[in-house]
């Protein structure tokens, strides 16, 4: 058992689905949320008894955990209960801009001290167009009475690739961001997964095209440089010291426990999850076995979505050449006995890990 995990743990409910979403989660009704809270406090101290490794992260993911209001004060009761918490844990919850005001104080009072805002756009007609149920004022609002109530590490979602959206429209979007002077940013290129409304809707969607979406992403990593963040994974910036310390147990193989429908866990080497099923989960279904993780093709793979990258010698055959050709071509670095990836690299980063993958069989 490792020293410490993170702890996952999802609230599959929201007020109304995105358009482009493909999370599992389900319209919030009264007599199911109240069955899952019943459930979910059985999983976390069912879980509590087993776990012997204490927790430093613990991260509430949705869905919309600011549909919690009040009620996050028990779940992470029943976490501190069950749970060796250490003192310096770092405890995110997602919240929708247009959360209450309740939520955000009893967040606070539960120890919450990192907030994670789906902000996604400064535009009220692209939000509009997402399917979101904020509005430019409520996300200044709830990021400003977060700061009242005394959060100083928030981290804010922003899309690109919107549908109409051009590197103008994209650069009213970072300013409007970096205007909230939040501690993380998670730039997300949007993608059209099945099972959305958008995906029914893709043909009269008027996506930017491949190269400009490319233009974009690299325009988001420059911008949010020369703000002062640190491009640290590919999705992921942030100012000096405010790292997501729970997304670096992902990137970086460290075990975790995910809790509720379509949450993962890694585990003494081991992968498995939860059903998609609500239902399933409050009669009690167990986790579904993944197979066994953490190998040398795993954590190369994983790694090289940081900027850290990954230290040469997992590399078990001889790559020199590969490298030399990917570095003078501008999609990766080699320092220190280090690959990493490069802006432009972290861009087409599945072909990029393929190729030095493939080197390596």
């Amino acid at each position: 058992m490792p020293d410490t995990i993170g702890l996952y743990i999802h609230i599959p409910f929201c007020e109304k689905k995105c358009l482009y979403c493909d999370f599992y989660s389900a319209c919030l009704h009264e007599k199911v949320y109240s069955d899952y809270l019943t459930a979910l406090i059985r999983e976390i101290k069912a879980w509590g008894s087993k776990v012997e490794s204490r927790v430093d992260t613990i991260y509430l993911g949705g869905g919309t955990p600011s549909v919690l209001k009040s009620d996050i004060i028990l779940i992470l009761s029943a976490v501190r209960e069950s749970f060796n918490v250490t003192t310096d844990a770092e405890i995110t919850a997602e919240c929708n801009p247009n959360c209450s005001f309740e939520f955000l104080e009893s967040a606070k009072k539960a120890g919450v001290n990192r907030l994670s805002f789906g902000i996604q756009s400064g535009s009220d007609e692209k939000l509009k167009l997402l399917g979101r149920r904020h509005t430019v004022s409520m996300a200044k609002a709830a990021v400003k009475k977060a700061r009242e109530i005394g959060f100083d590490n928030i981290s804010l979602d922003i899309m690109i690739a919107l549908p109409e959206s051009d590197c103008k429209s994209l650069q009213e979007d970072i300013n409007f961001i970096c205007g909230l002077n939040p501690e993380h940013i998670s730039a997300y290129i949007l993608k059209i997964e099945q099972n959305t409304a958008f995906y029914s809707m893709r043909e009269r969607l008027k996506l930017p095209g491949e190269d400009d979406t490319a233009v974009q992403y690299l325009t988001v990593c420059k911008e949010l440089k020369r703000n002062g963040f640190e491009h640290y994974e590919i999705s992921n910036f942030a100012r000096k010291g405010k790292i997501s310390r729970h997304n670096l147990k992902y990137w970086r193989c460290d075990e975790y426990l995910g809790i509720g429908p379509s949450a993962h866990s890694f585990l003494l080497g081991k992968r498995f999850y939860y059903p998609r099923d609500i239902k399933g989960f409050i009669n009690g279904n167990e986790p579904i076995p993944d197979g066994v993780g953490g190998d040398r093709l795993e954590r190369i793979m994983l790694g090289l979505r940081l900027s850290e990258g990954v230290n040469i010698n997992f590399f078990s055959g001889d790559i020199t050449e590969k490298a030399k050709e990917l570095q003078k071509a501008g999609f990766i670095k080699l320092k220190d006995g280090r690959i990493s990836l490069t802006d432009e690299g972290m861009l087409v980063s599945n072909s990029i890990i393929t190729e030095l993958i493939y080197e390596n069989l």
